[in-house]
């Protein structure tokens, strides 16, 4: 979090000394639409927050040490829709859908060694609603930062355990996130194009705490599960 504070503060200290040479702007009144849309593509990379029990009070039952050790790379769509609200702030709304991966990998407690890896794919249906401010136009360029909240439904989360599958987690389908990030506007010729780095921080506890059968030890191992996405976009407006 705090290495992305300080490029979203870079990116506007540098915004003054694009204004040094004084170039002919692409489509000067796009900003002045009150309404426009567009599509995003994007990379994604999912991780896990992990709270786990406090093993010094536990019971006969044999508990894991568990942990995100590999973290896989995913992929995003969406569609834009940006509504100016001020010279400087919109408000956009960007459904889509996301793919990704995340494996929990499972240590004995007592000697740290390695007893089973388990991979838990999402497929998210993404609800973002985000508010948007950028700075004064120069030239073809503006930085911005945006803040909101996501609402992701998980297609991917298993109503029961399957038999033959190994996998003894499971998730809850639906969260809510928060999300900030920053970005520029890089104005083309006929159309604006916009790379953005994202964090979007889930906030509900998304493990199901009902163990597998006959595999307690999984679930009893987590205490809570929070959701993490870090999300590199890039919109064409």
């Amino acid at each position: 979090m705090k290495n992305i504070l300080v490029l979203i503060a870079f990116l506007f200290i540098l915004n003054p000394v694009f204004s040094q040479v004084k170039k002919v702007q692409n489509d000067p009144g796009y900003d002045y639409k009150r309404l426009h849309f567009g599509f995003t593509v994007g990379l994604n990379t999912m991780d896990f927050g992990i709270r786990r029990p406090d093993l010094t009070d536990t019971v006969p039952l044999k508990l894991l040490y568990t942990d995100v050790s590999r973290i896989s790379p995913g992929f995003q769509v969406s569609i834009v829709s940006d509504l100016r609200l001020a010279d400087y702030f919109s408000l956009r709304f960007l459904p889509g859908i996301a793919f990704g991966q995340r494996t929990l990998y499972f240590y004995n407690s007592k000697d740290s060694l390695f007893a089973k890896k388990m991979e838990l794919e999402s497929n998210f249906l993404d609800f973002p609603l985000v508010v948007k401010y950028k700075s004064k136009r120069v030239n073809n360029y503006a930085p911005y930062i945006i803040a909101g909240g996501n609402i992701r439904y998980d297609l991917a989360a298993r109503k029961d355990y399957e038999e033959g599958s190994n996998i003894y987690v499971r998730l809850k389908p639906f969260d809510v996130y928060f999300e900030i990030g920053f970005g520029i506007d890089i104005y083309l010729q006929y159309f604006k194009f916009s790379p953005e780095l994202k964090l979007s921080t889930g906030i509900r506890n998304i493990l199901v705490s009902e163990p597998a059968a006959g595999f307690p030890q999984y679930v009893k191992s987590i205490d809570r599960l929070n959701s993490y996405i870090i999300m590199l976009c890039f919109h064409f407006e």
